[in-house]
């Protein structure tokens, strides 16, 4: 399931492309984003005990205290320091959009290739998953808007996809212009791994509304036509099932009238397949305020040439 350290992480890399600087490894994210909420925990009951203690600490004794913390998260960051290349962004055929659009499939121009720092939590096995990464910008009064959204099927190395794929959604959704530096404010990442995919099945209906994902292909006139929504688009939509279906055939290309859906899908063979998964979410004030607190700890990432 995805987590918010794996938003985080998506976050790391868009901010380090604008900076041109390597991006924290996953695995030190995913570490310091647990160290940064366990000491904010620790934080709030140690202003809630403050009262009981005595008041004569000095300014050098309240200083040491403040600074042990994040020298000891300092000591993570440098400890087994390394870089390792990564492979250019994933080929055009493995992407694909989840949101509602007018055409499913999306470019991927070639990415120059960075580096990142290694390090962290070791994994003896490397996850994998088919995943999604969605960018919004979220108004002042909290107002959702599309910004971009690029995942694959394919399962992915989890670093190398959240890395490749924060990036392309960010970047080479065709739909919109490249995300700029000066909208990073405003921005909301979500992350999510899919799981439990089904056999291909036949009946359009066959899936429950808020928890399946769909990923469709039906023919129409020699052409073979291909789409996906999320498990969470529907929902925010407020559509029913058969207006999910229609916007998603809509969405792969095809432009008949909603009242012959249903002959257009059994003429065209269609097929549906269904997924799972939980999308999670961060926005970027959160974010900022964790890189802040890494970097008074004395986090250093190297500027890219």
């Amino acid at each position: 399931m995805a987590t918010q350290a794996h938003c985080a992480y998506a976050f790391e890399c868009l901010v380090a492309s604008f900076e041109r600087r390597q991006p924290l490894g996953l695995a030190q994210v995913e570490e310091l984003w647990e160290q940064y909420h366990a000491s904010s925990a620790e934080g709030a009951e140690d202003d809630g005990e403050e009262d009981e203690e005595d008041e004569d600490m000095s300014e050098g004794d309240a200083e040491e205290q403040m600074t042990a913390r994040p020298a000891a998260v300092a000591r993570l960051l440098n400890k087994n320091s390394a870089t390792s290349s990564s492979s250019s962004l994933p080929s055009t055929k493995s992407t694909a959009s989840s949101t509602p659009s007018t055409g499913s499939g999306v470019s991927t121009p070639a990415t120059s290739r960075s580096s990142l720092f290694s390090g962290g939590r070791s994994r003896d096995k490397r996850e994998e998953h088919p995943l999604f990464i969605t960018w919004n910008t979220v108004s002042e009064i909290g107002h959702k808007s599309l910004r971009g959204c690029i995942g694959t099927f394919e399962a992915q190395e989890l670093e190398y996809g959240l890395r490749s794929y924060a990036l392309t959604s960010a970047f080479e959704d065709t739909r919109f212009s490249p995300i700029a530096a000066s909208e990073l404010p405003t921005l909301s990442n979500h992350v999510t791994l899919l799981t439990n995919f089904s056999q291909p099945t036949k009946d359009p209906m066959d899936w429950i509304l808020g928890k399946h994902g769909l990923r469709i292909s039906f023919s129409h006139q020699g052409r073979r036509y291909g789409s996906t929504y999320l498990p969470d688009v529907a929902k925010e939509q407020g559509w029913t099932k058969e207006e999910t279906i229609v916007s998603l055939m809509r969405k792969a290309g095809w432009n008949g009238s909603s009242s012959s859906w249903q002959r257009t899908w059994r003429d065209g063979r269609g097929e549906i397949v269904r997924y799972e998964g939980k999308q999670v979410g961060l926005h970027y004030p959160e974010w900022r305020e964790w890189r802040d607190w890494v970097d008074k700890a004395g986090a250093r990432s190297k500027t890219l040439n």
